[in-house]
Order: structure tokens, then sequence, then C-alpha cells
């Protein structure tokens, strides 16, 4: 029996030693406290006086750890935005229009709608190539600006996102500008008189209707379609006096008058 009790002992005593403490959980600070801290990380510190530095991941997570703790707190809607604004200022684009859109799409009834979809149009801005480049990420912009001004024309944002829409658009009417002056160069007047038209039809009220139609009117002339460049001429003397085309497209009418 002595022997008995002595090895229940030792066993009591192994299992004593090898088992585990209890976990201990760490007490989560309130929603409130939490998203002060994290506008405080977004806020940054400054280097040499004046250099902001923001822990941009760490305010990240301290958004998320909201969401992730108080899911259906006021707070976690404010922190599904801000986490896209911080992406947004790290120039994470990519990851800010997911965030944006998941937020628009989750909170459509949402007053700051309207900024999301802003803010989208300016993440893939910031993405544009050079106007000799591909279009994509401009074009997807005006999508969103579009969607902007005809579904919320009175938000804060409309004005702003009217103004972008108007750059952005003058954008892909250069674009299409240098295309057709390249085919002008080439003397593939057929293809340079298409990309004309194309943007006299898709880009009015710019500012480079005038050049347009002028060029367009060249082409015309070089193709031997005289009346009809005639005509082009005529509207740009009668329309658009006080550019430079006009006083071209006169002389260009007074040569025709000549050869006849």
């Amino acid at each position: 029996m002595r022997e008995t009790a002595a090895i229940t002992l030792s066993v009591l005593l192994f299992v004593s030693g090898c088992a585990k403490p209890p976990p201990v959980f760490e007490e989560v600070p309130p929603a409130e406290e939490l998203y002060a801290n994290a506008l405080k990380t977004m806020e940054g510190r400054r280097w040499m006086t004046f250099l902001p530095l923001v822990d941009y991941t760490g305010a990240i997570e301290l958004f998320q750890s909201i969401i992730d703790n108080y899911p259906y707190s006021d707070y976690a809607v404010m922190a599904e935005l801000k986490i896209a604004d911080a992406y947004f200022e790290d120039e994470a684009y990519d990851e800010a229009l997911s965030y944006y859109r998941d937020f628009a799409d989750l909170h459509p009834a949402h007053e700051q709608v309207p900024y999301t979809i802003l803010q989208s149009a300016l993440c893939r801005e910031r993405q544009m190539q050079a106007a000799n480049r591909d279009q994509t990420a401009t074009r997807d912009a005006l999508h969103y600006l579009d969607r902007l001004l005809s579904k919320y024309p009175h938000s804060p944002e409309a004005e702003e996102g009217e103004r972008l829409w108007r750059e952005l658009r003058t954008r892909l009417a250069e674009h299409v500008t240098e295309i057709a002056e390249y085919y002008l160069d080439l003397e593939e007047y057929e293809s340079a008189a298409e990309r004309y038209r194309s943007l006299l039809n898709e880009y009015p009220g710019l500012g480079l209707d005038a050049q347009a139609l002028y060029n367009l009117a060249v082409c015309y002339s070089a193709m031997r379609r005289t009346d009809e460049a005639e005509r082009i001429f005529q509207s740009i003397v009668q329309n658009y006096r006080d550019s430079v085309y006009a006083e071209q497209a006169a002389t260009m009418i007074s040569r025709g008058s000549e050869i006849e």
C-alpha cells in the first residue's frame, strides 16, 4: 500500500508539473479608446520638427481591432472607412479602392458614400499613365465620377468630382488627338480623319473642337473631298472667329478659290 501511494503521488506530481497554466486574456480597450488611438497613429509623429512619419500599418491594425471586437458599433463603420483612407495616404491604391468600394456596397445609405466614390476615382486617377499610354485607369476614374455626378449631384464632393471629370475627359481627348496627329504626320488621312471625327463626337466642348475640325478638313482636302473640307473651313470661320484656326481656315478657303 505504501508503494501504491508513493506511485500515485509521483504521478500526481508529474501531471501537476506538466500542466499548462490557464490562458490569460487581456482586456480589450473600449471602441472609443481604440478609435482615438488609431486616429493619433494616423496623425503620425514629426521628425526634425517638420517631416511626418506615419505608422499606417499600426493604424490599420488598430482600426481592424475595432471591427473585430465591436462589429456592431458605429466605430466599426467609421473604422472601415479609415482603413481605406490609411491605405490611400500610404499610396496603396489597390487596397484603398477595395475598401472604398466595400464601404459603399455594405452601407449604401451612409452619408459618406459620395466621399468613397470620389476617393475611388482618385485611386484610379493616381494610377494613370502618360497621355500616350494605355488609358484604362483614366476611363475607370471617369466611371466613378459619372456615378458620383449622376447619383449625388448635390453632395459636397460633386464640385470636386466635376472638376476632375472635366480634367480627365480632356486627358482622354488629348490621347485621341495624339493618335490622330500621328496618322496625319504619316499622311494616312483616312485613319486620321476617323480619330478626329471620334474626338468631335465623344469629347466636344473641351477647347479642342476648332483644332479637330481644322485638321479633319485638312484630311478631307488631301482625300479630294473638297466640298466637305470647304464646309468645315467655313464653319470654323463662322463659329471660332477668335481662334487661330479661323484665320488658317480662311486662308485655306481663299486658296481653294484661287485654284478654281
